[in-house]
């Protein structure tokens, strides 16, 4: 079953829900390509190691809802960005299941 668009109201609704996140517009060039909206979140850790496990967590959320984001690991931060690609790179209830899974596994983490 393909996945819907969100509107821009149920976007803001839920978006509202999940306190650190943010819409960001990627990849626009030219006039060529339109930017793509993707939500992210960036997260703080106390060390690499914590930041890493967190990542795996991620991973493992990721594997479970067959949906993945951009994750970048730098030292003691983690940062996702994540649209439905198979949804022409809208934002979908796929995206914000997985940020409210990420988002509920990383305080557990200790991420800020």
């Amino acid at each position: 079953m393909p996945v819907e668009p969100l509107s821009q109201k149920e976007i803001e609704d839920r978006l509202a829900e999940l306190p650190g996140w943010s819409l960001t517009s990627v990849g626009a060039d030219a006039g060529a390509k339109a930017a793509e909206v993707k939500l992210t979140r960036s997260f703080r850790l106390a060390s690499h190691f914590a930041a890493t496990a967190l990542v795996v967590h991620i991973a493992q959320v990721q594997e479970e809802l067959g949906h993945h984001s951009d994750l970048t690991l730098g030292y003691n931060t983690v940062t996702l960005a994540v649209n439905t690609h198979s949804a022409g790179g809208a934002l979908t209830d796929l995206d914000f299941a997985l940020a409210g899974r990420v988002e509920a596994l990383a305080a557990g983490h200790g991420a800020e």
